[in-house]
Formats: structure tokens, sequence, C-alpha cells
């Protein structure tokens, strides 16, 4: 016998499919490039504005999405390897792969603020570094690309796993929040994650966006025309 117990709360539902499709179109708009940049660069202000929150949502959200519970990993980590492990929300090893798509987008999104493709495109904090700063984070953006893939493809691995191998649907589970454990091994529901703690949230990605989009920066002084000679 199994139980649905509620464990996604709404705003992380939202959160995640939100993140899933714009970095689906951040992929593909910088692989295509041209004129496609544009949307590349505003994609990338989002993805900021998406990682803040759940950043924020990380501290103030509810049970299991709180990061609190990545301090139980050095515990908990030897003995879901061991096939002693139950609880709700992300395994030990969902965590490591939360973590690590939360750093590699991170970086993504750091790097590619003052990036520049030698042509038309600069990221919107390009003027606080030099050019030659720009040139390495540029490339690192571009080989950071392949990490995203490679950990996009992980996940996308590790979701089939569950549905051919435990039966589990997690996709659907991210979809309506709930997720089916054994009635022997019951699990809480999720609590917290209240709308103030979901205000402060949003406005600490809404304030992250802004500083991200460069409008802060003083516009370089206009170049100052000589007089003719004649």
């Amino acid at each position: 016998m199994t139980l649905h117990i509620h464990i996604w709360d709404l705003p992380t539902r939202i959160f995640h499919w939100s993140l899933a499709l714009s970095v689906g179109a951040a992929l593909a708009t910088g692989w295509v490039g041209g004129n496609w940049m544009v949307w590349h660069g505003r994609l990338g202000l989002a993805i900021a504005g998406l990682l803040a929150f759940r950043l924020a949502w990380g501290v103030l959200g509810s049970t299991y999405v709180r990061f609190g519970q990545v301090l139980h990993l050095p515990r908990s980590l030897p003995a879901y390897l061991r096939g002693e492990w139950h609880g709700g929300g992300h395994n030990p090893l969902g965590w490591l792969s939360v973590l690590a798509m939360l750093a590699a987008l991170g970086l993504q999104v750091a790097s590619g603020l003052v990036a520049n493709d030698d042509i038309a495109f600069t990221g919107p904090l390009y003027r606080l570094v030099d050019s030659d700063t720009s040139a390495r984070l540029t490339s690192l953006h571009r080989q950071g690309l392949w990490l995203v893939v490679a950990l996009v493809v992980l996940h996308l691995a590790a979701l089939l796993f569950y549905r051919l191998v435990h039966g589990e649907n997690l996709v659907e589970a991210m979809l309506h929040g709930k997720r089916r454990v054994p009635a022997d091994k019951p699990v809480k529901p999720a609590k917290g994650g209240s709308l103030p703690a979901l205000v402060v949230a949003l406005a600490f990605a809404a304030g992250t966006i802004w500083a991200a989009n460069g409008s802060w920066i003083p516009a370089p002084p206009a170049p100052v025309q000589s007089a003719p000679s004649w």
C-alpha cells in the first residue's frame, strides 16, 4: 500500500518548469547565435532571477526544498547507497544533482553577464571588466555550455531510471506536487513556505535581475570631438 504525500510546493514547481524552459531556450538561442543573441541575453537575465529565487526559497521555502537538507548528506548519502535511506523530496544523489546544476548555471550566468562575441553582443555588465577578463570569461561561458548539457542529460536519465526501475513518475510529481511513498515508511507532508516568505524571495529575484541588467551602470562619456583645423 502506498500514500500520496504533498512534497513540492507550488512556487517550487513553477520555478522548476520555468527554469527548464529558460535553460532549454537559452541553449538553443546561444547555439544559433546571430540575432537570437538578444533573446539569449534576456533568457540569461531570467535564469539569474530564477536562481536568486531558488537560493532565497531554499532558506524560506517549505520542508523539502530547504538547503538545510544538504547538511544531512554526510550521513544520508552512505545510507542511501546501502539502500537504507527513505524520505520525501530529493534523495541524497538528487540533492547533489541539484547543487551541481545550480552551481553550473550560476557560473554560466556570471560569465555571460560580462561576455562578448567580438561582433555585436556584449553582456549587460561587460563594462565592469577589462577586455582580457571578458575574453577569458567568454571562453569559460562557451565551454560551460557542455557541462550544463551533460547535467541536463544526466537529469533526464535519472527520470527515465526512476520511471522504468522504480515505477515512479517524477515528472508527474513535479506537476501536482505529490509523491508516492510506502505506507509502512510514512513521510511527513511539506510545511512552510508562507506568503510573506514568497514575497521576500520574489523581491530578491527582482533585485537580482535589476542588478544583472546593468541599467545602474553610468553610460560612458561621449567622445570629445576636436574642432576642425581650418
